[in-house]
């Protein structure tokens, strides 16, 4: 199966890992290489375009992606490819199975609080015309 590697640049360990067993279990894996979290480099909007769509041609080229989300973290750009994926209908892996909807819906619930009553505003006075 040919992979390709998806998670926040600042876990170049945890992919290199990820793609040293997937290796090993005979899969043919695609991961990034550019690994700007970790340098403390602020990347050009440019280079950051030129590498998510990069990114995406992986995932085209792929059977499935692996997300790497260390203590479930996913950031901004590994949604969008989660989301490509899924578009693409590529079968999706996590490192650290994310909540269910329904989970994330009742872990929310279990944290709102019953806010007070609001009193209605009236409505502003007209202001004459002048």
């Amino acid at each position: 199966m040919v992979v390709t590697i998806c998670g926040s640049t600042r876990f170049k360990k945890e992919i290199e890992a990820v793609a040293h067993d997937l290796t090993l279990q005979n899969h043919i894996v695609l991961a990034p290489h550019v690994f700007h979290h970790m340098e403390d480099e602020e990347m050009p909007m440019e280079l950051k375009i030129r590498l998510d769509n990069l990114h995406k041609e992986k995932i085209n080229m792929s059977d499935a992606i692996f997300v790497v989300n260390v203590n479930g973290y996913i950031g901004e750009s590994t949604y969008g490819e989660i989301d490509w994926a899924n578009r693409m209908k590529k079968e999706v892996f996590f490192l650290v199975e994310p909540p269910k909807p329904e989970d994330a819906k009742s872990n929310v619930q279990e944290n709102v609080v019953e806010a007070e009553p609001v009193e209605e505003v009236a409505e502003p006075a007209e202001t004459p015309n002048e």
